[in-house]
């Protein structure tokens, strides 16, 4: 009955965030410091229809605590991933864009202050790792500088 009514399909480029559905581990550090400051978790997972996928990220970030729900869609005009996240230390939520091209990521957040440019890509192992930069003119007390990556911890995310 449900094939009588065409409804509509997700856009075959959401495809190219498949890789990220799962549970991952993810480590790192500020730029500049001897030890691991950053760990968490994060899950992904396509909401049902497969329209938009879901990131829940904790983290522990150099002691402050950040529990944060993205949902990352598809605009097919820039074809960019553009999101929104609702975290624990923002009172409005942030708008995010992902570009996600081969093995490379870039996640541009600019909602001041918050003025910020993720860049990474995969590894051969399944493994990803980048840093996040202010961009140019962002404030560096807030947009602190710092690498991170991930490896999974499970395939699947119900």
């Amino acid at each position: 009955m449900t094939d009588d009514l065409n409804l509509p399909k997700p856009p075959l480029a959401l495809r190219r965030l498949d890789r990220l559905v799962g549970r991952w581990a993810m480590e790192g550090n500020r730029v500049g410091a001897d030890e691991q400051d950053i760990r968490g978790e994060t899950t992904f997972r396509w909401l049902p229809g497969g329209f938009f996928l879901e990131q829940h990220c904790e983290l522990d970030f150099i002691g402050l605590r950040i529990d944060s729900l993205e949902l990352i869609g598809y605009d097919p005009v820039t074809d960019t991933f553009p999101s929104t996240v609702f975290s624990n230390l923002s009172p409005a939520p942030l708008p995010y864009e992902w570009e996600v091209h081969g093995d490379y990521v870039t996640i541009t957040v600019s909602c001041p202050p918050l003025n910020a440019t993720f860049a990474g890509s995969w590894r051969e192992d399944g493994t990803f790792s980048g840093g996040w930069r202010p961009n140019p003119g962002a404030d560096e007390t807030v947009n602190v500088r710092y690498d991170i990556g991930g490896h999974r911890l499970e395939t699947s995310a119900a």
